[in-house]
């Protein structure tokens, strides 16, 4: 193998592809990135066995070949040199020459026989939608998977593919994050559920931008693929049958409360201070009289807290309470000006709309506490 690349361009890919690799080294090759001529360029990969990270850098190829090098030392390596040509080269003892100007570095380096190999796509694109849309779809959502196994299925999304529209489900015990998004064009019905940790680090990759990402399934259904520019992540996917969801989410209420999200967030982040000391629980008084009115308390060994938040209300006043943090998770990630705050009583699931028109919905399971 001997190649040439710009130092800036290495340094990208590489920052690109290293959340990728695998941070509890349980094979020592999972540390290395893998380096591999293709396509008139290099392509690196970094995998932890559950996501894998591909991305193209332009390079002038003298020589075919791939090898992989420890992840941290050739970006350590790459980051110190000046952004000029880097020339590599695999020398017959294994061993990676790199020289950019007056420096020249020799790396450790693995066969690449040994790397993983990261699922083949299908030969056909299963869906494309904007990084803008899918952006904002699992921002919205991926947050309220399970952060536990206990139950492996809800650390994953429900993804599904209808038509010209994509859905997206999240939910642990206390809450439910549902998100519909446009594709770019109709595609076949699929529903598959995809681990949340994988939406994570494809929420690092993607862009406030209308270009397209194409998702591709494998073809033994197994693995999803997301291709985005010069980049690719490969996910596994969860095999189970995700929660009936829909059952939960409230269907009519009789109280609807209209919020300005700004001002509610900062009255709920107030009583989080004092309520993270007391099981996180802050309560809420709902008010039609005068308007309408949201009294907020909290309450804990280290002191209490109460703010009045002026809200339009319609149909009967009432009382709950929720976990702060959870109400707080999805006011701070969706930015709309005003939510609709839809209650049937204490002890029912509140439902958390935005009332600007997209595709969202929140339920939060109330806490129960002593009347």
């Amino acid at each position: 193998m001997k190649l040439s690349v710009i130092q800036e361009n290495l340094a990208r890919g590489l920052a690109v592809v290293g959340h990728g690799v695998a941070s509890r080294n349980t094979l020592p090759i999972l540390s290395n990135v893998y380096l591999g001529t293709e396509d008139g360029g290099l392509r690196l990969v970094a995998t932890n066995l559950e996501i894998a990270v591909t991305h193209w850098v332009p390079a002038k190829i003298e020589e075919k070949g791939a090898t992989t090098i420890p992840a941290r030392l050739l970006s350590d390596v790459v980051n110190g040199l000046p952004n000029e040509k880097i020339d590599i080269s695999l020398l017959p003892d294994g061993r990676v020459h790199l020289k950019c100007g007056r420096s020249a570095s020799h790396l450790r380096a693995t066969p690449a026989d040994d790397f993983p190999q990261v699922g083949a796509a299908g030969e056909r694109v299963t869906a494309r939608i904007s990084q803008k849309e899918l952006r904002a779809a699992l921002d919205s959502t991926v947050f309220a998977a399970a952060g536990d196994e206990a139950r492996p299925i809800l650390t994953g999304v429900l993804t599904s593919f209808t038509g010209e529209k994509a859905t997206f489900a999240a939910a642990d015990n206390y809450r439910i994050a549902v998100a519909g998004a446009a594709l770019a064009e109709a595609a076949p019905e699929t529903s598959i559920i995809v681990p949340a940790r994988a939406y994570a680090e494809l929420l690092r990759l993607l862009s406030d931008v209308d270009d397209l990402v194409e998702i591709t399934l494998t073809p033994a259904k197994n693995q999803l693929q997301f291709k985005l520019g010069d980049t690719m992540l490969v996910s596994r996917l969860i095999d189970g049958q995700f929660p009936p969801f829909q059952q939960v989410i409230p269907t009519s209420h009789t109280t609807k409360v209209t919020i300005v999200r700004d001002d509610f967030l900062r009255a709920v982040r107030l009583a989080q201070v004092v309520a993270d000391a007391s099981a996180h629980i802050v309560r809420f008084a709902i008010t039609p009289e005068g308007g309408g009115a949201i009294d907020i308390t909290a309450a804990a060994d280290v002191g209490d807290h109460a703010a009045h938040v002026e809200a339009k209300v319609e149909g009967e006043g009432t009382t709950i309470a929720f976990n702060a943090k959870y109400l707080v998770d999805v006011l701070s990630r969706v930015e709309a000006d005003q939510f609709s705050l839809e209650l049937t009583g204490p002890i029912a699931p509140g439902l958390l709309r935005p009332l600007d028109g997209r595709d969202y919905l929140h339920v939060v399971m109330p806490v129960r506490t002593p009347s």
